[in-house]
C-alpha cells in the first residue's frame, strides 16, 4: 500500500489545528476547531482505505483500474462521518446563536456554581447528604435523626391557614 505523504501531512495539520482552536474559549473558535478535526479524521479515513480502484459495483470495471476495485468500506465511513459533522455544526450554530441572543458575547465564562464546589471543604459538614442532626466532627448519624420530616412540611401550612 503506497501513503500519499501530502494527505497525511495535511489531515495532521487540519488536527492539530482544530485541537489548537477548541483550546480557545470562544465559542465559533471551538466550533471551528471541530469541523477541522472531523475533516482531518476523513482524510485520515481515506488513507486507511487503501489505494484508488475502479467502484465498488459487481462486473463494473474501468479502463484506468481494471478489475482492482476500490475499498467501500472506507467511503462509507467517510460519507457517514460528513452526515454526523454536519449535524453537529447545525447544533453547534445553534447554540452559539442561542448565547448571542442570551449574551451577546462569544466567550464561554467560568460558572460560579463550579468554583464554589471546587473550594468547599472535605469536612463531612460539607457533605451534600449532611443533615443537621448529623454529628459536626464525624458526620456520623446522631439519635436526633433528621431534623426534618411531615411535622416540619405541615407546620407552616398550619401557621398560614390559621392568619
Amino acid at each position: 500500500m503506497v501513503v500519499n505523504l501530502a494527505l497525511l501531512l495535511t489531515s495532521g495539520v487540519l488536527i492539530s489545528t482544530g485541537v489548537y482552536l477548541m483550546l480557545g474559549r470562544a465559542m465559533t473558535k471551538m466550533m471551528l476547531g471541530l469541523m477541522l478535526i472531523g475533516n482531518g479524521g476523513n482524510l485520515l479515513l481515506l488513507q486507511a482505505g487503501g489505494h484508488a480502484g475502479s467502484p465498488p459495483i459487481k462486473n463494473r470495471k474501468s479502463i484506468l483500474y481494471g478489475a482492482d476495485i476500490a475499498d467501500p468500506l472506507s467511503q462509507a465511513m467517510i460519507l457517514t462521518a460528513i452526515v454526523i459533522s454536519m449535524a453537529m455544526t447545525a447544533f453547534i450554530l445553534s447554540l452559539a446563536y442561542r448565547q448571542y441572543r442570551y449574551r451577546s458575547a462569544d466567550l464561554i465564562e467560568d460558572d460560579t456554581e463550579d468554583a464554589a464546589i471546587a473550594a468547599r471543604t472535605t469536612m463531612p459538614v460539607a457533605a451534600p447528604d449532611h443533615d443537621a442532626s448529623d454529628d459536626p466532627a464525624t458526620g456520623a448519624p446522631t439519635s436526633l435523626g433528621d431534623a426534618f420530616g411531615p411535622e416540619s412540611f405541615e407546620s407552616p401550612v398550619k401557621g398560614a391557614a390559621d392568619e
